[in-house]
């Protein structure tokens, strides 16, 4: 057997490690948890190169060989980062539930204009929407979801084949899906207080009406805030099990098994 030179092994050697970091890099500048704003650059850099570099052995009998031509290889290569923003913005769309929650939460509970810095936005975020999403990414390293997610970008070879792009069609409806199950899993979490804050308006409709001399909106305002605050804290492990639950049904249609 003949050896291989080491002119046609560092291009095919660099090719397979550039295709690797293609997906995983573009993939970790969107993953909840690694790729959020207050993270800094370097640091997600420095990762991406090192799960990289520790998956190729694994996905290298995988890729695509060396193409012969510059068009062919950007084909290649954009291909791998559009599979890599795909698969980190599905996560990402589940994490916006928490988002939407938390607003619609602050609303009914008369907080929407009780707003705090949000470092997951980088931008001033009602409260709860503010909680909801520091906790979303808290409890995705606590519960090792984090190993899930990466073990899905592993698996992700076997789904998306590499150096070749899905189906549009396919993409599409994918998000699509993506960002109706990430509403309607933002309602399911603020359901309750949807429910009670209607129930709630309306008796302060009729309390107008009866007594109308009676300002409402001033007196029952506390009673609104501290009712939404028992409730938030009652139903809160209930909401954060459902976004683990849709995280994790999330990636695991990415690995066989």
């Amino acid at each position: 057997m003949q050896p291989l030179e080491l002119t046609q092994f560092l291009p095919t050697n660099a090719f397979a490690a550039l295709l690797v970091f293609a997906r995983i890099g573009s993939a970790m500048m969107l993953l909840p948890g690694f790729g959020e704003v207050y993270v800094p650059q370097r640091f997600r850099l420095l990762l991406a190169l090192l799960i990289s570099a520790v998956m190729l052995p694994v996905v290298a009998p995988l890729l695509p060989a060396l193409p012969s031509g510059p068009s062919e290889l950007l084909m290649v290569v954009g291909s791998e980062i559009a599979v890599g923003i795909f698969i980190g913005t599905l996560a990402r769309m589940i994490l916006a539930a928490l988002e939407t929650a938390g607003q619609v939460v602050s609303m009914q509970m008369g907080l929407s204009n009780a707003v705090m810095f949000n470092p997951a936005a980088a931008a001033q975020d009602a409260i709860p929407a503010a909680l909801y999403g520091m906790l979303g990414v808290l409890l995705i390293f606590l519960t090792n979801l984090h190993h899930l997610m990466l073990r899905g970008l592993m698996d992700s070879y076997m789904v998306f084949t590499p150096g070749r792009l899905p189906p549009l069609e396919d993409l599409s409806q994918t998000m699509a899906h993506a960002v109706s199950g990430s509403f309607r899993l933002a309602i399911e979490m603020a359901s309750p207080f949807i429910v009670l804050g209607t129930v709630f308006f309306v008796g302060l409709g009729l309390i107008a009406r009866l007594v109308p001399q009676l300002q409402v909106l001033f007196v029952t305002q506390p009673l609104q805030i501290m009712g939404g605050l028992v409730l938030f804290a009652l139903i809160m492990a209930t909401g954060m099990g459902w976004f683990l639950d849709a995280m994790t049904q999330q990636f695991n249609v990415m690995i066989p098994g």
